[in-house]
């Protein structure tokens, strides 16, 4: 067991110098001391409760989901049903049900053949999203299911989270915390954001982008009343730079293009009249929707319709084939500039309100690390000197190792980009106990040894052996807990969860392997007659 090849020496020296070097960028960051730009600069990301920043609580309405699926059913089948040259009557949207009534019986099992595609299983529950009925031998009643709904709402949340993870990277924030809570609930966490105006206006901003005709037969008068022709919807405009808002229009409410075929949007200027605008490009599918739509529709006006609100209705005076288009509005530099992250980053497919914001001043945050430090440094001081004090050369040793445990668990949070939070100060200071709990039981199994009158390489083989089974017992029921912890924990439990799993590593680690490799090294080239410990 003291048998140390030099291979062996070489890795363990290894591990541990890589995790130090991994360690370095941040120990000089705090100390003021600028890291050399061409070397790799991994770094511990401190956490909102120690650089400050905003915690948003967004929360969704599942709702919005229902009504979407409903439309976007209804949709799909009138075109399954165009395409087949099946002839019905309206397709009727009631009490969260879609019906329609088939002109020829006859056709019901080809009506039902052509729809059953359109349905899919609902995750693992053996059920389909959506229930087809038919009723008075010729009526189709299509339900959505709740394991569907169910299943809609967890994908339009999964959706919405990663929509949101996009947005608040392209604004240059570091290390946002982004997860969901509960079935309708996103929190969002960004370190060292001290003003959330801007994010708050960002993530409010569903940016659900359509391109849909307008209904010129539809009269005004009509309109204002609440009254459209069927398959027809009312959108208001949104105010224009002065506040003032246009007339209601009428849109078709089936056949548009919606935004979500865009690879690109940029904010800039018209060059026409030097107004702020949005630039949008489309995929090669959206590029020929909106080539079809405008090539058939040339004279005839159409809505570009943000969020439920006209941005503007300009006529179509020629096929647009490009693939490109302009969008203008009341936009300020700011206004198109966040709009066209929104594009770029997708709609979000359901409304999310902020229903709960906290900010964290910075000071507090330096107040917490400034204490926090003092603690670690007084502690881990007086452990050294106890340590030393009372096991004498293998006390240095264990304090040696204690200083490289401490090194490594910052060098292994940096390099898989761990955010240090105050529980997680926490768990740095408790897992120093740790390591020092392994040095205690070695040394005492080792005193112990000597006792019973074992020489001393005897006593320290068998000190390490015996005091390396306990250690690893101990350690394991840590290891446990803390992966509980980080399972079903979040924010900072998660985070004191983590350095507390890192940390029990390297303590092991330097505790264990590397002080034994020390003192294996000191006993064959000293050869003691005896050793005072």
């Amino acid at each position: 067991m003291l048998d140390f090849p030099r291979w062996k020496q070489l890795l363990y020296w290894l591990i541990a110098a890589v995790a130090i070097a991994a360690a370095l960028p941040s120990l000089t960051s705090v100390a003021g001391v600028a890291w050399p730009s061409f070397l790799p600069a991994p770094r511990v990301n401190l956490g909102l409760d120690l650089a400050g920043g905003s915690d948003l609580l967004l929360e969704a309405n599942p709702d919005q989901v229902g009504v979407q699926r409903l439309e976007g059913m209804e949709e799909s089948v009138r075109t399954k049903l165009k395409l087949g040259a099946i002839r019905t009557g309206d397709i009727s949207n009631q009490n969260g049900s879609l019906s329609f009534m088939v002109d020829d019986p006859r056709q019901v099992d080809a009506v039902r053949d052509a729809i059953l595609p359109l349905t899919n299983g609902a995750g693992s529950t053996g059920k389909r999203d959506w229930d087809i009925n038919v009723v008075d031998t010729s009526r189709f009643v299509l339900t959505p299911t709740k394991e569907g709904i169910d299943q809609a709402i967890a994908n339009a949340m999964d959706t919405a989270t990663e929509v949101v993870r996009k947005r608040i990277d392209s604004l240059g924030t570091r290390e946002p915390t982004i997860i969901r809570q509960g079935a309708n609930r996103i929190v969002v966490q960004v370190p060292g954001l001290k003003d959330p105006t801007a994010l708050k206006a960002l993530l409010g901003q569903t940016a659900k982008l359509e391109f849909k005709l307008v209904d010129a037969a539809a009269l005004p008068s009509d309109i204002a009343q609440g009254i459209t022709p069927p398959g027809d919807e009312i959108v208001p405009f949104a105010p224009n730079a002065s506040g003032a808002v246009a007339p209601a229009i009428a849109v078709k409410r089936l056949g548009g293009i919606k935004g979500d075929q865009l690879t690109n949007a940029q904010g800039g200027f018209d060059s026409r009249n030097g107004e702020p605008d949005v630039s949008i490009t489309f995929n090669s599918e959206g590029g020929a929707k909106f080539a079809k739509l405008t090539s058939e529709n040339v004279n005839h006006p159409f809505a570009i319709i943000l969020d439920g609100k006209v941005l503007s209705a300009p006529n179509i005076n020629e096929p647009i084939l490009g693939g490109t288009a302009q969008i203008s509005g009341s936009f300020s530099a700011d206004s198109a500039s966040r709009l066209a992250i929104s594009l770029r980053s997708g709609a979000l497919p359901v409304d999310l309100k902020v229903v709960e914001e906290r900010t964290v001043g910075p000071d507090l945050g330096a107040d917490s690390i400034h204490k926090g430090v003092i603690a670690m440094i007084v502690g881990t001081t007086l452990v050294l000197v106890l340590i030393a004090f009372s096991y004498g050369r293998f006390g240095l040793y264990a304090d040696a190792a204690l200083i490289i445990n401490v090194l490594m668990i910052l060098g292994v949070m940096a390099i898989i980009n761990t955010t240090l939070t105050l529980p997680g100060i926490a768990g740095f200071v408790l897992t120093i106990g740790a390591a020092v709990d392994a040095n205690v039981l070695i040394n005492e199994r080792i005193r112990e040894e000597r006792r019973r009158g074992r020489k001393p390489f005897q006593a320290v083989e068998i000190g390490y052996t015996e005091a390396s089974r306990t250690i690893f017992d101990a350690n394991i029921t840590h290891i446990i807990a803390a992966t509980l912890m980080f399972a079903f924990g979040s924010g900072p439990i998660k985070g004191f969860a983590v350095v507390l799993m890192i940390g029990i590593i390297t303590s092991v680690f330097t505790a264990v392997y590397i002080t034994r490799m020390w003192v294996a090294l000191w006993l064959r080239k000293a050869r003691p007659a005896t050793i005072n410990i």
